[in-house]
């Protein structure tokens, strides 16, 4: 990778990782639906006038967005709803794993035997760190979250083709336009009462929520898309994915105030070791 796709890569999971973690106390106020809804409505808001529309790719921009967007914030930030950030972000980690497996079986990027040994190792932390106090009698959320891991990682896998076809912008534009929509319907039909969750959020939510669809999404995934056009997944993935943890543990206990607990940390740091064999496991392509 080149010194300006780093840079790009390595702002990413500053943003992301800050608007994982503050995105919780958001949903107090807002589902899951609605807050991811109102997030790509917001950033589809803003980006759509500025690209045409991409014709001949929109069936696949909206598969994409079904899986990438809809149903991996689904899954993710409901379980995040759940279960503590600071155990979350360690969770999402699995996005590497997962993503060398998709790559595997959907692009043709085949794993060395490091990488194989560091999905082990990475599932093995999860297996820990679900054993955490924190995560006591919340499987759900915990399960819920490595499946968003899982379905992100796909989604990615799917992106990847677009992105060398579709300016970065564009394509978060338009994914977005897609999603956002779908994920306020279905929050009105699982959550109910749209209008009331806009009149009774508090300040501090609208906000978040500014954040979240107006600069973290534009940024984040305007950066990762301009990468991934121009480098293999595997090498993108790692940088994106590992600086969550540093960003999102200090929001969580700073922002959050929450006590990670030394079980967390053990079955993190053994996720993070898997992760870490993964990314210097690839030959150059």
């Amino acid at each position: 990778m080149s010194l300006k796709d780093t840079f790009l890569a390595a702002l990413v999971p500053i943003f992301l990782g800050f608007g994982f973690v503050i995105a919780k106390p958001a949903m107090e106020h807002f589902p899951p639906f609605l807050l991811m809804g109102l997030r790509f409505t917001f950033a589809a808001s803003i980006l759509i006038w500025w690209f045409p529309i991409p014709r001949g790719f929109l069936k696949k921009i909206f598969i994409a967005s079904l899986i990438a967007n809809t149903l991996q914030y689904s899954f993710t930030y409901t379980g995040l709803n759940m279960i503590d950030a600071s155990a979350a972000v360690l969770l999402v980690q699995m996005e590497v794993p997962f993503g060398v497996v998709f790559a595997y079986f959907m692009l043709k990027e085949k794993p060395t035997i490091r990488s194989l040994i560091g999905i082990s190792i990475a599932f093995t932390g999860v297996y820990i760190l679900t054993g955490s106090p924190n995560l006591d009698g919340k499987f759900i959320g915990a399960a819920l979250t490595v499946i968003g891991s899982a379905i992100w990682a796909l989604g990615q896998v799917l992106v990847k083709p677009l992105s060398k076809e579709i300016n970065p912008l564009a394509l978060v534009a338009w994914l977005a336009l897609f999603s956002g929509p779908i994920l306020i319907t279905l929050s009105a039909i699982f959550d109910g009462n749209t209008i009331n969750y806009f009149k009774t959020a508090s300040l501090d939510s609208w906000i978040i929520a500014i954040y979240l669809g107006f600069i973290m999404q534009p940024i984040t995934y305007g950066c990762f898309y301009y990468v991934l056009k121009n480098n293999p997944l595997y090498k993108v993935l790692p940088i994106v994915t590992m600086g969550i943890p540093l960003t999102g543990l200090l929001a969580a206990i700073f922002l959050l105030g929450e006590e990670p607990t030394r079980q967390l940390f053990i079955g993190g740091a053994i996720i993070l070791l898997g992760v870490v064999m993964i990314v210097f496991s690839n030959k150059k392509n």
